[in-house]
């Protein structure tokens, strides 16, 4: 079965007994797709990863890699960790033009066009057309069909592009959530789902403009609408999903048997929740802040188990190099962390938001985790050390000899451990 067919029927899966559905791994950290992987390789089921439009483009992106970059990357990390890449998703998230919202419409259309020409020619399976951004000239409230039309635009340079020989048909994924990716920015007191008559209307808009582009068997390969189910994470707190109020959202997918939900913001959630939300057809639940959030705790314990065993290392060395690096270069969580400067500090470090996600590949920071691994290595780290520090990993390192890289991978991958698992691509 080929990757997009297998995406097809995950999508049309209707048993509400079961709990399937594709972790889709939002991040670009090299420990977090490692771990990722790995969780793969050890329950013999696919992966899917995403990269995000302000992530990596054609342009670079904050991360410095272009989609074929990118591609390289995982899988040069899969042949470490023994993966087959048959199983290797590739998705793209919120493709359109919002890194280049601040002009013109055209103006960013045209360089979304050739972002997404470069996904698809390196490979992309799984496009999220999210083109409901407003741009410079746009007015506040884009209408529906402007939306759509500039999705099928997306859709068309997809299409049209030069996939690699072999490469299976893309499939697309269409609609945003509310509020804006990356968590909310205070906290929560309730998340309304998506009115389901927006949701429905969301849909038939995108198949009229789609087939009236000549684009109907584009569409035909529609996975997935993105709607808030109701769910979000704050600074401070995590909105669990509660079915009730989503009863009627889910009832739309009655309507459209090819169709399943995509699941945004559902970091964080109980495994209970996150099988909820399968059995309500969201079949495909994205996670990215839960694993980078993880990754730091993982690296914050290690800094103190270091701390006991080097002498010639400080404790909280890696808390106040990242201290300094924030407060060097402050664009990446100024806009998004309010109240008094002891409640910054402690957001920067510890938001659920995660937004020092944005700060571990600079070389700054990257130097001082250098530092905290050469503190803990050739030296055995000890199970009751891991015990106070990474409670969590403790019963790991009883069974096994665990190093600093090793207990951060563990880390993330417990956290991935809570989603629900895929059935294998049969051959």
């Amino acid at each position: 079965m080929t990757v997009d067919s297998w995406l097809r029927e995950l999508a049309a899966e209707r048993d509400p007994s079961s709990a399937t559905a594709l972790t889709a791994v939002c991040c670009a950290h090299p420990l977090v797709l490692k771990a990722a992987l790995r969780s793969g390789r050890r329950e013999g089921v696919p992966v899917l990863v995403e990269a995000t439009c302000n992530q990596v483009n054609h342009e670079g992106g904050y991360t410095g890699m272009r989609p074929q970059d990118f591609v390289e990357r995982l899988h040069r990390l899969a042949d470490e960790e023994r993966f087959d890449v048959s199983s290797l998703v590739l998705g793209g998230d919120h493709l359109g033009p919002n890194p280049w919202r601040d002009r013109p419409a055209e103006v960013a259309l045209a360089q979304a066009e050739r972002m997404v020409a470069a996904y698809a020619a390196a490979g992309f399976t799984k496009f999220h057309l999210d083109a409901s951004m407003r741009c410079a000239d746009d007015p506040d409230t884009l209408d529906e069909r402007v939306v759509a039309e500039r999705a099928a635009r997306l859709a068309r340079v997809v299409e049209d592009t030069r996939r690699p020989a072999g490469a299976a048909s893309p499939v697309y994924v269409i609609g945003t959530e509310v509020p804006p990716p990356g968590g909310a920015h205070h906290a929560l007191d309730t998340v309304p789902p998506t009115d389901p008559a927006a949701a429905s209307r969301t849909i038939e808009t995108h198949r009229e403009i789609f087939e009236a582009a000549g684009l109907g068997s584009a569409f035909e390969r529609v996975i997935a609408v993105v709607v808030q189910p109701g769910v979000e994470f704050g600074d401070v707190n995590v909105y669990p999903y509660r079915p009730e109020p989503a009863r009627a959202l889910a009832a739309v997918l009655g309507d459209h048997p090819t169709l399943c939900f995509e699941a945004h913001s559902s970091d964080y959630q109980s495994a209970v929740s996150l099988e909820r939300l399968a059995r309500d057809g969201y079949r495909i639940q994205k996670v990215g802040p839960w694993l980078t959030f993880a990754l730091r705790e993982a690296l914050y314990g290690l800094d103190l188990i270091a701390g006991v065993l080097d002498p010639d290392y400080s404790p909280g060395a890696l808390p106040d190099a990242m201290e300094a690096l924030m407060s060097a270069q402050p664009e990446h969580w100024q806009d998004h962390y309010a109240g008094s400067e002891a409640e910054r500090r402690l957001a920067r470090h510890y938001s659920y938001s995660d937004r020092i996600r944005y700060y571990w590949t600079l070389p700054e920071a990257e130097a001082a985790v250098e530092r905290l691994f050469a503190a803990l290595a050739d030296r055995p780290i000890p199970e009751t050390l891991v015990s106070q520090y990474l409670p969590g990993s403790w019963r790991a390192a009883m069974s096994d000899t665990l190093d600093a890289e090793s207990l951060v991978l563990d880390q993330v991958q417990r956290a991935l451990a809570t989603y629900p698992i895929p059935r294998a691509i049969a051959d």
